[in-house]
């Protein structure tokens, strides 16, 4: 099971390494957080307007989406009334790649769903390290063999040096300047997202949602603390240029370790 924190998905996300979906199948009432805060999904999208990107192609999958809820509408309603961001995806005739073709998206991760609308699975994720050599022909097995009713998700895990949901990544040298071992339990975000796809059984269209859960790095239990310290070897070695690694994992490391001998000594 998929929990809906930073906590509890941690234990399931990738470590680093070979890139890999890593999905779990969901029950319905695993699918979207039970108990949204539509407050902050109203404020989310108020300061966030062009997250919302639509196209012809969404109208008949969105308004399914929307009334599958119980909302009247499309796309933009089903997601602000969810904790979750929302993307839908079509296969256009005599094509082999699921397209972007809508996008309501308050808390992206360092994305513009704007740059995005339009492009095929391929082109969306080009800027991830190894995915066209690792993950591209897996990804569209998966969906061209998706059904109606199942539901599959996976989580991930980026560290940032904000607790803002809507994350734009500043250059690391200057993002994490200020990070040390002694604060990086205030100074460090370990910000997941928590993704689901199923396929809407009339348009056949797929859904994506994102449902982003951030925390600091003080603020987790010591065991997914020393999970991401040990994690920090393969993102230096693998993706740590695109993830920035490489100016904080020392401090993480240290902080690591300064949370276990306190434990020892406590003990």
């Amino acid at each position: 099971m998929l929990g809906f924190s930073v906590d509890e998905l941690l234990p399931r996300a990738r470590g680093g390494g070979r890139l890999a979906i890593g999905l779990s199948k969901l029950g319905e009432d695993e699918w979207l957080q039970p108990e949204p805060d539509l407050a902050a999904r109203k404020a989310g999208f108020a300061a966030y307007p062009q997250g919302v990107q639509l196209s012809r192609e969404d109208e008949a999958p969105g308004a399914e989406l929307a009334a599958m809820l119980g909302l009247a509408g499309g796309l933009p309603e089903a997601a602000r009334a969810q904790h979750e961001d929302m993307c839908l995806l079509t296969l256009r005739e005599s094509e082999d790649q699921y397209r972007l073709v809508g996008a309501a998206v308050a808390w992206p991760s360092d994305w513009t769903p704007a740059d995005k609308m339009g492009l095929p699975l391929r082109a969306l994720h080009a800027p991830i390290q190894g995915y066209e050599e690792q993950l591209a022909s897996g990804v569209d097995h998966f969906m061209a063999k998706l059904k109606p009713g199942a539901i599959y998700g996976r989580c991930n895990w980026f560290i940032a040096a904000t607790g803002e949901r809507r994350w734009v990544a500043e250059p690391p040298e200057r993002a994490f300047a200020h990070v040390t071992g002694k604060n990086a339990g205030e100074t460090l975000f370990v910000r997941s997202e928590r993704q689901t796809l199923r396929r809407l059984p009339e348009t056949g269209a797929i859904l994506f949602t994102i449902g982003v859960y951030v925390s600091p790095l003080g603020h987790l239990s010591r065991e997914n603390v020393l999970r991401l310290a040990g994690a920090m070897e393969g993102l230096l070695e693998g993706e740590g240029d695109r993830r920035g690694a490489g100016a904080y994992a020392r401090a993480l490391i240290g902080y690591a370790a300064d949370r276990q001998t306190e434990k020892q000594a406590i003990s």
